[in-house]
């Protein structure tokens, strides 16, 4: 399945879902009328060190009626020296379900929702991945992204978004270069033709972000086998 070469992303995020596969899916449903798994997997990105490969598996279950569909997602961390593979989970309100037995295919999420998790960047030393956990419903217009933090040295995940501060739908930059350790968001309501600048730390702790600036590291692989994954 051939997707167009612009990316479409439903919060015109600058690390776009793949919002074009989603489409394409549902359409092909469409034309079928019956349930279908399919899959997608994202490229690569490689730590400032080379030593580190976060990528996402996702899963669209379709059902005929589209509002019922789901697509939900996993992050995987490999080890590029020893092949380990680490799984990688965010707490955010659809994606809130942990692996159980050590599996490793994607978190169910409930009929109709969207939970779809991808490396945005590392940090500059390599020591943590940033990830955009983006979330939606099928059939409506909630929309908005999560920062999904892994600490290598800690071993420990963190899942953040602006607290206190009234918005409807928020947008995953990067970090935030005016505050180091913090993750940049832009915020708004639906309809607003203007949007602030919030830096969110680990404990949801945010700060106004006036002329910040979203600061990535780390480097895109282009995998042969990332898109769209043979059908099962």
């Amino acid at each position: 399945m051939a997707e167009p070469s612009v990316q479409l992303d439903p919060l015109n995020s600058p690390y776009p879902v793949p919002w074009n596969w989603v489409l394409a899916t549902l359409a092909e449903i469409s034309r079928s009328n019956t349930s279908i798994l399919r899959y997608y997997r994202s490229q690569s990105l490689i730590s400032p060190d080379g030593e580190y490969a976060a990528y996402s598996r996702i899963q669209m279950q379709v059902s005929p009626q589209f509002t019922q569909s789901r697509v939900s997602s996993v992050l995987f961390l490999e080890n590029l020296r020893t092949g380990d593979l680490q799984t990688i989970t965010a707490s955010s309100p659809l994606a809130d379900n942990p692996f159980g037995n050590g599996n490793l295919t994607p978190v169910e999420v409930e009929a109709g929702g969207i939970a779809i998790l991808i490396p945005v960047a590392w940090s500059e030393t390599g020591d943590r991945i940033l990830a955009r956990e983006f979330e939606s419903l099928f059939g409506s217009d909630i929309a908005s992204d999560y920062a999904v933090v892994w600490d290598r040295q800690q071993n420990r995940t963190y899942t953040v978004a602006p607290t206190r501060v009234q918005y409807t739908n928020a947008v995953l930059l990067g970090w935030s270069q005016t505050h180091p350790g913090r993750v940049l968001f832009q915020a708004g309501n639906l309809g607003d033709t203007q949007t602030m600048l919030w830096a969110v730390d680990f404990s949801g702790s945010t700060t106004a972000a006036i002329e910040d600036q979203p600061v990535t590291f780390g480097r895109v692989a282009n995998n042969i086998w990332a898109g769209p994954q043979a059908h099962r």
